[in-house]
C-alpha cells in the first residue's frame, strides 16, 4: 500500500499524508524539480525535438563505452580473485574502472542537463543489458526469459528517463 501511495505521489506530484492536525497534501515538486518548486506557474517543457540525433548517438556510444570499461574492469578483478589469474589482470581491471569513472562526464549537456544522478541512472539500464551480453559472449553463459525481459525493461526505463520532455 505504501509503495502505491508513494508511486502515486511521485507521478502526480502530491502525496496525501495524515498529520495530527488532519490530512494534508504535500508536494513532491521540490524532489522532481527544485527550481520549479518555488514557482506557481507551470514550467515550459521541451518536447526534445530540438535535440540533434547526433547527441543521442553520442550518448548511447558513451554508455556502451562506459559499460564495457566497468564490466571489463570488474571482470578482470573477478578473474584475479575468483579464477586465480595473475595480479596484473586485476591492475588492468582497476585502470579500466578508473577510466570508466570519467567517461560519463562527456555525456551531451542537451540530454543530461549536467545532472549526475540522471546520467548514472540512465547508465544503469545499459549496465544491466551489457552485463548479460558480456556473460553471453565472453563467458558463454546462457540466460532465461526472466533475464531477457528484465534487461529489456531496464532499457525501456532508460528510454523513458533519457527522452522524457523537459
Amino acid at each position: 500500500f505504501i509503495l502505491i501511495v508513494v508511486l502515486y505521489g511521485l507521478v502526480t506530484g502530491t502525496l496525501m499524508a495524515s498529520h495530527p492536525h488532519g490530512s494534508s497534501t504535500h508536494t513532491f515538486s521540490a524532489l522532481v524539480d527544485p527550481v520549479d518548486a518555488a514557482s506557481t506557474s507551470v514550467p515550459a517543457h521541451s518536447d526534445r525535438s530540438d535535440i540533434p540525433p547526433r547527441a543521442y548517438a553520442v550518448s548511447v556510444a558513451l554508455f556502451v563505452v562506459a559499460g564495457l570499461l566497468e564490466i571489463g574492469g570488474g571482470w578482470c578483478v573477478w578473474q584475479t580473485v575468483k579464477a586465480r589469474k595473475h595480479w596484473s589482470v586485476a591492475v588492468v581491471g582497476v585502470i579500466m574502472l578508473a577510466v570508466y569513472g570519467v567517461v560519463p562526464c562527456f555525456q551531451p549537456d542537451e540530454l543530461s542537463k549536467s545532472n549526475f544522478g540522471r546520467v548514472y541512472a540512465a547508465y544503469g539500464g545499459f549496465f544491466i543489458a551489457l552485463s548479460y551480453a558480456w556473460g553471453r559472449f565472453v563467458d558463454n553463459e546462457t540466460y532465461d526469459a526472466g533475464d531477457i525481459v528484465g534487461a529489456t525493461l531496464a532499457l525501456a526505463g532508460v528510454g523513458v528517463a533519457w527522452c522524457w520532455p523537459r
